[in-house]
């Protein structure tokens, strides 16, 4: 026992002691039993906190754990809240769920609390995408909305991810106060489990059916769709929700020729045919490329378990299929839709489009050519929902993205949607292939005319208490000797988001950064090269995003000029002792 810190220790005997039931109070006692500290330690040292994803970890007993109690607690927290903010009115919820193991579970438990709160529930009967949930809670006039997802992350993983009424996930100052009322429960015996059956309605394909219609309306090149109707498509849901959607979809936009992945289309929370359910990862896209081969695809798309984020596949000028990253697929997404409204002569200078800080600056490139107004947010889409709802009767959004492969077209939803991505990736490859031409050449297209940007992303993992010690004394190395070059270039500029401050290097001139306050450092340099420094919300991770650029002469010096670009990034990721 003298092994567990005394606050640890304090943590398991309240479980022990207090009304949880009888299995998890076993499983902690086997713990004990079995001398696994760490295990424990990591299981009760902290609550679970909401990070840029909401509430994510993995299963089991605990209080730094996705369980029955972790899940109430928060809800009950998320009702007490609500039920201050709307004091005179019907306070009403959506609620869905994706394929993981337990989800359906935890998202009965979530509906039984809001239930006993006496708020009234509309509740997914069956597993649907993440982006469907958002476009519920505006659709139905619910005051806020909870999916149960842990988005790509390991099978072992689930999570919470709370919305507010305008369809986005809360930010601040809402979920520091949704927060306060979690933390404000002294104890499980404060969570109201017991189910109020006519506070819950189930609901499903007519929500499916409203969703389709809206996104069939945002459609637009049709008639470029109606010609390449027969554009050889393969998807994968990854034994997740999109199969419940992103088919029919592709249907209502037109396309007759989907081939679906048929070993990847049953929902199935242990993911067997891929190691992670993550459509960044080639592993998890292997099954889609065998098909893309086999039926001489035109396109190949993988959505992850909740469908929100998505990734593709297209022939380069070799014929070989390989996978694009999600700044390449989100500047091609831009470059497409801007290019088409544009065509279409839909612009009435009101438009505009949204990325967070680390992701291409290819994008403000393309807007800046076609003179549109590009946004910049914090890591994290909730952060482009909040922009949207402020925006929503004065400007026009086209679209947005993040390079965590995340892209959202047109305003129905708040939240990354890789329903309407596939859509609208499947319209731009038929837009370009009507003219003659390929996404790869387009993108290629694209590097001539703004310059060759190239992004990477390096994690270093550190898991536990120990590690997210590790990750803050890397950040606070980095806040006081920052690096005077990378990879060759001058360090000209330090942005501080959590200081919110903007450092010119050279002069030591400071100016204010008008985002909110986020652990995260940009490190500018003379060459054009941006570095940020983040540790993750979700996940025992500190990323690096990386992004280099060149010019490219010619679509011939692609691959060397790409290959030199590489080694830059390897450069700047040695000089950060990474």
């Amino acid at each position: 026992m003298q092994e567990l810190e005394p606050s640890v220790l304090n943590k398991i005997n309240e479980w022990l002691e207090g009304s949880y039931d009888a299995d998890t109070r076993q499983q902690i006692q086997q713990l004990l039993d079995e001398k696994a500290f760490t295990e424990l330690t990591d299981s009760f040292y902290k609550d679970l906190q909401f990070g840029t994803g909401g509430l994510r970890g993995t299963m089991g007993p605990g209080s730094n754990r996705i369980n029955k109690y972790t899940i109430g607690k928060t809800t009950q927290g998320l009702a007490n809240y609500l039920k201050k903010t709307y004091p005179s009115e019907k306070i009403k919820v959506a609620i869905a769920h994706d394929s993981r193991n337990n989800s359906d579970y935890f998202a009965r438990v979530t509906a039984e609390v809001f239930s006993a709160n006496g708020i009234y529930v509309y509740f997914f009967k069956e597993l649907r995408p993440t982006p469907e949930l958002s476009f519920a809670i505006r659709e139905l006039g619910c005051k806020s909305g909870v999916m149960i997802t842990a988005s790509h992350n390991p099978k072992e993983y689930n999570g919470y991810k709370a919305y507010g009424a305008d369809g986005g996930q809360f930010v601040s100052p809402e979920d520091a106060r949704v927060l306060e009322e979690v933390f404000a429960i002294q104890s499980i015996d404060e969570v109201k489990f017991d189910r109020v059956e006519e506070n819950i309605e189930a609901i499903g394909e007519e929500i499916d059916q409203l969703y389709l219609d809206k996104i069939a309306k945002l459609s637009v090149s049709p008639d470029a769709i109606a010609r390449q109707k027969d554009l050889k498509i393969v998807f994968s849901p990854i034994h997740g929700t999109g199969i419940t959607l992103v088919p029919k979809a592709l249907e209502k936009f037109g396309f007759t020729n989907v081939n679906l992945v048929e070993k990847q289309i049953q929902p199935d929370g242990n993911f067997p045919t891929v190691i992670y359910p993550n459509p960044e990862e080639k592993e998890a896209l292997t099954l889609a490329l065998e098909k893309g081969v086999e039926v001489d695809a035109d396109l190949i798309m993988a959505t992850d378990p909740d469908a929100d984020r998505i990734g593709i596949a297209v022939k380069n000028n070799e014929g070989e299929f390989i996978l694009l990253n999600g700044n390449q697929t989100g500047s091609l997404l831009i470059n497409y839709l801007l290019t088409a409204w544009e065509q279409k002569g839909l612009f009435t200078g009101k438009e505009y489009i949204v990325k967070t800080i680390v992701t291409s600056y290819l994008i403000d490139e393309i807007a800046k050519a076609k003179n549109v107004e590009c946004y910049n947010t914090l890591t994290g889409f909730k952060y482009i929902g909040e922009l949207m709802t402020r925006f929503k009767d004065e400007k026009v959004f086209i679209g947005g993205g993040e390079e965590s492969y995340g892209y959202l077209i047109g305003d129905l939803v708040r939240d990354k949607d890789a329903v309407v991505s596939a859509a609208f990736i499947a319209e731009m490859t038929a837009y370009y292939k009507d003219q003659g031409s390929s996404l790869y050449d387009t993108l290629l297209n694209m590097y001539l005319q703004y310059g060759l940007y190239k992004e990477k992303l390096v994690s270093v993992t550190k898991k536990g208490k120990s590690g997210a010690e590790e990750i803050k004394a890397m950040m606070e190395r980095f806040r006081n000797n920052p690096p005077a070059t990378l990879g060759g270039s001058k360090v000209t500029t330090l942005k501080d988001y959590e200081l919110r401050v903007s450092t010119d290097i050279a002069s030591g001139t400071k100016s204010d950064i008008e985002l909110p306050e986020s652990d995260v450092l940009q490190f500018f340099t003379e060459d054009g090269s941006i570095i940020s420094a983040r540790p993750s919300g979700t996940e025992p991770k500190i990323k690096f995003y990386c992004s280099v650029k060149t010019t490219l002469a010619d679509k011939a010096a692609y691959d060397a000029a790409s290959k030199e670009l590489d080694a830059k990034v390897d450069a700047i990721m040695a000089d950060l002792g990474v």
